[in-house]
């Protein structure tokens, strides 16, 4: 913060200090004809009312900086209130923008000349520093400089001017200046404290404004993302099918309010044998898992969701499904750095064959009932999206009553513990295992293995990536 230096100032040292500053020079002492005691109680009288004209400024600046919500109608104030609350003839509040341009904001001046000399300097300052394409980032405080010298050059010698800077979060966001005609003017400590107290002021009104702004857009967002949650609830299957001979059970549980994990049951009808209008027809049962999280992971999940569904009507092999998938969704993808893993089943009830091709994705589990082992059900095939030519494999196996299989995303192995171990893969086959020798209900089961991981994570620990968990089992289709 600085005093502009004014030629031919009279000497600081003949002024006037403290509470006497303000219009109480040695021109305010009566004449020797007066009482001296007399001449005493009406200076200090005039001392007092000066006093409270000043606190009563004040304190109105900050009620109006508590009750204005429109930032424009607070910064109206400052230079009428900080030229009042020093005697002054008028001031102008400055402040820069981004790009390092000035903004004449608000100016108070009772000699319209004063104005129009202002104006001229802050054009000049814009002129010289106006940017250009690929110039450097201008540095406010060498703006600032110049903006000083350039006022008091259009205002002149006879000018008595104060300016300092409106600092905001310790960057400087603006000059405000107060200057005075008046010969007899002084720029003493006391009234060039008040400017500051009223530049702080400006800068806390500033700093409201934009933390209030930022909220708002805040509070925008976090709408935008309860909309985009309740959305992709709406997309992922409500409850699970009924399917003759198999029993169904799913959860999706998304580390953000958005997740990329999916799962979906899409009845199929190329099968002549299967009728994808009652339990009794075919059904896919898929899950992917898109990289990354939050909104961009759930905007191509909700793309790939459209695009499957669309895929599966036209009667295509799993393994072709998933290659015309890849084909459609690449370039999006491509575009986006993301990928996607994806497993895609189709069960018939009337064979119990489920025939299966795997992009990458964490292969299912099946645990085979007879032999009470476990096995994965796994092809060869890359990420979706990782290469426009990839290729695809098709596989079937035969399910029997009691065979039950969980489709995971990798949210379940890679879930860490307080030491940083991830609950792994072999984990999850142990855990598996004692389900499925414990319970015969796919929701029993699917409890299990989530209050597994949850046990293994710890309490108050959050796993920072989706989990989804569909598990399936084959009952005597009689």
């Amino acid at each position: 913060m600085t005093t502009l230096p004014i030629p031919h100032q009279p000497d600081q040292q003949n002024s006037h200090t403290g509470a006497s500053d303000l219009h109480c020079g040695t021109n305010d002492i009566a004449s020797p004809e007066k009482n001296p005691v007399v001449v005493l109680k009406e200076l200090v009288a005039r001392l007092r009312r000066e006093q409270n004209k000043t606190q009563d400024l004040l304190i109105s600046l900050g009620f109006a900086l508590r009750s204005f919500n429109n930032l424009n109608q607070f910064l109206e104030l400052i230079p009428l209130i900080a030229s009042r609350v020093t005697d002054a003839d008028g001031g102008a509040l400055v402040l820069f923008k981004p790009n390092g341009q000035l903004r004449l904001d608000q100016m108070h001046c009772h000699d319209t000349v004063q104005c129009q000399d202002i104006r001229k300097a802050l054009e000049t300052v814009n002129r010289q520093f106006t940017p250009r394409d690929g110039d450097e980032p201008v540095d406010i405080s060498q703006i600032s400089a110049v903006l000083d010298r350039e006022v008091s050059h259009y205002l002149g010698p006879d000018t008595r001017l104060f300016g300092t800077a409106i600092l905001a979060k310790k960057t400087e966001r603006g000059r405000l200046y107060i200057l005075s005609r008046n010969r007899e003017y002084t720029w003493t400590e006391t009234r060039q404290k008040l400017v500051r107290l009223v530049a702080d002021q400006t800068a806390v009104a500033i700093e409201n404004d934009e933390l209030s702004a930022e909220l708002r857009k805040k509070e925008r967002l976090s709408r935008e993302l309860e909309i985009g949650a309740e959305i992709q609830l709406q997309l992922l299957p409500h409850e699970c099918p009924k399917i003759q001979g198999v029993e169904l059970a799913a959860r999706c549980q998304t580390a953000n309010r958005v997740g990329g994990d999916y799962y979906d049951f899409i009845p199929v009808s190329h099968d002549p044998a299967c009728c994808g209008d009652n339990e009794s027809g075919c059904w896919s049962v898929t899950i992917a898992d898109v990289m990354g999280k939050g909104v961009p992971a759930g905007l191509i999940m909700t793309m790939l969701r459209g695009m499957l569904r669309a895929e599966v009507l036209n009667g295509h092999s799993p393994a072709q499904i998933l290659q015309h998938l890849n084909h459609a969704m690449y370039a999006d993808l491509d575009k986006s750095n993301r990928f996607v893993t994806l497993f895609y089943s189709e069960y018939n009830p009337h064979t119990r064959i489920l025939s299966y091709s795997n992009a990458a994705h964490n292969p299912p589990f099946l645990w085979q009932a007879t032999t009470q082992t476990i096995q994965r059900l796994d092809t060869m095939g890359m990420l979706i999206g990782l290469d426009v030519d990839s290729e695809y494999e098709d596989a079937q196996t035969r399910l029997e009553p009691g065979d039950t299989i969980i489709y995971y995303t990798d949210g379940f192995t890679d879930a860490p513990n307080q030491k940083g171990d991830r609950f792994d893969e072999d984990n999850l086959i142990a855990a598996f295992q004692e389900a499925c020798q414990e319970y015969s209900d796919p929701e029993a089961i699917l409890d299990y293995l989530f209050d597994r991981v949850d046990d293994f994570i710890g309490p108050g620990n959050d796993n920072s990536d989706d989990m989804t968990l569909v598990v399936m089992r084959i009952n005597n289709s009689e």
